[in-house]
């Protein structure tokens, strides 16, 4: 695969300027946002060429890619698809951060898989306002979050969402406005509970404007996937 490096170095660019310019907005200072390269089907050139370039922080969506990515590239390496039963123990071995923790067996699993190889995960729990994707309703977080944090082997360290379907970036701005009052409600009473993922590349400058300190960007930076996974 041959890799464009200048294309992939303006992108970076472009991306970094407008959360740059997100955070002027917003009176906030960029250096509280994280910028995680999402690399769904991107291949292992094209992720070395981006950690060149400064980007420490990636994201799977299959735990079978993030642990052939990960073994081969030394990054902080974030999972942000579905948490399944079958698939901790892959987990647990090559996620250094996880942003989809929802109740069920795939969260339970991971944090014994964790614990056993003495490791502590972080968790971001994911929030879902459509009533229709993966995730935890709002109304049950708190509930879910006080017994996530019993589990050893995962630490609860902030939430995470994605806003339902939209036309305009700005559509979003009420779910994520929504996620990090949530969020403050939270801290009242579980101060570790500060981060928020939200926003990909079709409105995390709307996200960061909310107070996203992640933002999952992919094909800003790589360009569209294609539509089979190889």
């Amino acid at each position: 695969m041959i890799v464009d490096g200048a294309r992939l170095g303006q992108a970076l660019g472009a991306v970094r300027s407008r959360i740059e310019a997100a955070c002027r907005r917003s009176g906030r200072d960029a250096s509280d946002v994280r910028l995680i390269a999402v690399t769904k089907t991107v291949g292992v050139d094209a992720i070395a060429a981006a950690r060149d370039l400064g980007v420490t922080d990636f994201g799977e969506n299959y735990a079978k890619e993030l642990a052939a990515k990960a073994s081969r590239i030394d990054a902080t390496w974030h999972f942000v698809g579905k948490v399944q039963r079958g698939t901790a123990a892959v987990l647990a071995t090559h996620a250094d951060v996880v942003h989809s923790a929802e109740p069920g067996e795939g969260i339970a699993r991971l944090a014994k898989r964790a614990e056993k190889a003495g490791r502590t995960i972080p968790c971001l729990v994911q929030v879902d306002y459509t009533g229709r994707r993966q995730g935890v309703a709002e109304e049950d977080v708190g509930a879910f979050v006080a017994e996530a944090a019993g589990l050893p082997g995962i630490r609860i360290i902030g939430l995470m969402t994605l806003p339902p379907p939209a036309d305009r970036a700005e559509d979003a701005r009420p779910y994520f406005a929504r996620l990090r009052e949530l969020r403050d409600r939270l801290r009242k009473s579980l101060p570790e509970v500060r981060e928020l993922s939200m926003g990909m590349s079709f409105d995390y400058e709307v996200a960061v404007e909310e107070g996203a300190t992640m933002v999952r960007v992919g094909t800003a930076l790589f360009g569209d996937r294609p539509v089979a996974r190889p």
